[in-house]
C-alpha cells in the first residue's frame, strides 16, 4: 500500500515539483489563516482569492500563458482590491468585510468577462481550479520564494501582529502603527493567494490557507501551538490531494481542499480540543 502511494511521486517528476511548491505554501499560507480566524476575518481570504482572479486573466490574455505575467496581473489586482476596500470602509459606512464583498464579486464576474474575451488557449477552469502539470520549475521557485518572504515577514511583525488581533487599541493607545501591520498582513495572504493558484486555482486557493487554520483550532487552545498544528494539516492535505488527484483524475485544487476538509471534520469531531468528543467527555464544572 505504501508503495502504491509513493510510486507516482518516484515515476513523474511533476508532481515532485507540485509535492515541494505544496508543501512551501502549507508552512507559509496556513499561519496566515490562523491570523485570519483570530481576528474575525476569515471569508477576507475568500474575498481577495477572487479578487486576484481578473489579474491573472488580463495577464495571461495579454502576454500569454506566462507565469510572471498572471502573477504579476493576480498580485497588482489583489492588491488594487485591498486598498480600494480599506479606503471605502474608512470613508462610507460600511465595514471593511463588507467592502471587500462588493469588490470581489465585481472582481470575479470581470475575470470571467477577460477569460471569456480572450485567447481560446485560456482555460477557465485551469485558472479556477488549478492544475497539476502547471507547476513546472517557475511556479516551484515563485512558491518557495513566497513561503520564505512570508515565514520572514512573520517573524519580524509577529509581536505587533498578535498585539493588533487581540487588543487593537492597546497598540493604537502606545503608538504601535496598527494599520500599518494589518496593511503588511493582507498583502502577504494576497502573495500566498497569488504563488498558489498555479496548482490550486483562483478559487481553491484559500482552502489550503482556511482549512488547516479552522482544524488547528480542534487541536491546540493557543496561537502557537495552532500555527504549528496549521502546517501539519496542511502538509497532510497537499499530499494526500496530490494523490486523490492523480488516482481519480481530478483537478487538483478541489482534491488537496477536499483533503483539508475531511482533516478538519474528523477533528471536529475527534480532535484534543474543544471538538465534539472532547465536550461530550468533559466533566461539568465543580462536578464529583
Amino acid at each position: 500500500m505504501m508503495m502504491g502511494l509513493i510510486e507516482p511521486f518516484l515515476e513523474f517528476s511533476f508532481l515532485r515539483r507540485a509535492l515541494a511548491g505544496g508543501i512551501a505554501l502549507a508552512l507559509s499560507a496556513p499561519p496566515l489563516g490562523v491570523f485570519l480566524v483570530q481576528r474575525r476575518l476569515s471569508l477576507i481570504g475568500d474575498a481577495l482569492g477572487h479578487a486576484i482572479l481578473p489579474g491573472v486573466a488580463l495577464g495571461a490574455a495579454l502576454f500569454g500563458l506566462s507565469l510572471a505575467a498572471m502573477s504579476g496581473g493576480g498580485l497588482l489586482a489583489g492588491l488594487v482590491v485591498m486598498l480600494a476596500a480599506g479606503l471605502a470602509a474608512r470613508g462610507g459606512a460600511l465595514r471593511e468585510d463588507a467592502s471587500l464583498a462588493g469588490f470581489y464579486l465585481v472582481s470575479l464576474a470581470l475575470g470571467v468577462a477577460i477569460v471569456s474575451w480572450g485567447p481560446a488557449q485560456l482555460d477557465l477552469l485551469e485558472l479556477l481550479f488549478g492544475s497539476v502539470l502547471a507547476v513546472d520549475d517557475a511556479a516551484l521557485l515563485l512558491m518557495a520564494g513566497t513561503a520564505t518572504v512570508t515565514l520572514v515577514s512573520l517573524a519580524m511583525i509577529w509581536r505587533p501582529l498578535v498585539i493588533e488581533t487581540f487588543d487593537a487599541g492597546f497598540l493604537r493607545a502606545q503608538g504601535g502603527r496598527g494599520a500599518l501591520w494589518h496593511l503588511w498582513f493582507l498583502a502577504l495572504v494576497v502573495l500566498n493567494l497569488v504563488a498558489a493558484f498555479q496548482a490550486l486555482g483562483t478559487l481553491m486557493a484559500v482552502g489550503l490557507m482556511m482549512l488547516p487554520a479552522v482544524a488547528a483550532r480542534f487541536v491546540s487552545p493557543t496561537l502557537s501551538g495552532q500555527v504549528v498544528a496549521s502546517v501539519g494539516i496542511a502538509v497532510l492535505a497537499v499530499l494526500g490531494g496530490l494523490i486523490v488527484s492523480v488516482r481519480a483524475d481530478v483537478p487538483t485544487g478541489p482534491a488537496i481542499v477536499l483533503c483539508a476538509g475531511a482533516l478538519w471534520l474528523a477533528l471536529l469531531l475527534a480532535g484534543p480540543e474543544a471538538s465534539v468528543l472532547a465536550r461530550s467527555l468533559r466533566r461539568p464544572h465543580l462536578a464529583r
